[in-house]
């Protein structure tokens, strides 16, 4: 019993230097576990058929830093490896959007030139209304 006293007193304990409750801490990082293991298989699932992996990495990210979210949110004193962590995550987000949308762009500019530049088919005469 002396175990489980010692283990509560440490736990409470984390909380302090953050300014936080460590029972929604916990909360919070324990629950993203299974999201992030989630993730990690579509991750590998993408990988494998070759499709983006966009999703599951930004999946992935924003469990690992999930907890950290609320310690920015409600508490103070927060490690600089997290603030770094989110924008890396943010940045990511970002270039990958763009990057999507210039090849979407890309890719409507080209069917659109190709279109142009295929000859339209000639007008069937015995499709034409006679007077």
């Amino acid at each position: 019993m002396a175990d489980w006293q010692t283990f509560l007193d440490w736990f409470m304990g984390l909380g302090e230097p953050y300014g936080v409750n460590p029972v929604i801490f916990g909360s919070i990082y324990v629950g993203a576990v299974p999201f992030f293991w989630l993730a990690m298989a579509w991750l590998a699932r993408n990988i494998k058929r070759k499709k983006p992996v966009t999703g599951p990495v930004l999946m992935a990210s924003a469990c690992a830093v999930s907890a950290y979210v609320y310690l920015i949110i409600a508490g103070e004193n927060v490690p600089a490896w997290v603030y770094v962590f989110i924008v890396a995550i943010i940045v990511y987000a970002i270039w990958s959007t763009l990057r999507k949308a210039r090849l979407k762009m890309k890719q409507a500019a080209e069917t659109e030139i190709q279109g142009e530049m295929q000859p339209k088919p000639a007008a069937d005469p015995n499709l034409t209304p006679k007077p």
